[in-house]
């Protein structure tokens, strides 16, 4: 039984799921810290979320359904 491949079985360490939630996490969060401000923090949160959603949520759905993944793993068996 062979394990389901993912696109993030191809990335860098730096382009995972826990990263890019950890970046979006540090830039709202810092933005707030330094300065508590809510509207510059709405500012940075609105892009840096739409940044997360499409990374985590609708690009991987998107390479699943493309059949990008079979391709790239048929070339590395050859």
């Amino acid at each position: 039984m062979s394990k389901e491949k993912t696109i993030w079985q191809y990335k860098p360490w730096w382009c995972q799921p826990w990263s890019i939630l950890l970046t979006g996490i540090i830039l709202i969060t810092g933005s707030w810290l330094i300065s508590k401000l809510i509207w510059l923090t709405v500012l940075v949160a609105i892009p840096v979320s739409i940044w997360m959603i499409f990374f985590l949520l609708i690009y991987p759905r998107f390479v699943k359904e493309s059949g990008i993944l079979e391709q790239m793993e048929s070339q590395s068996q050859t």
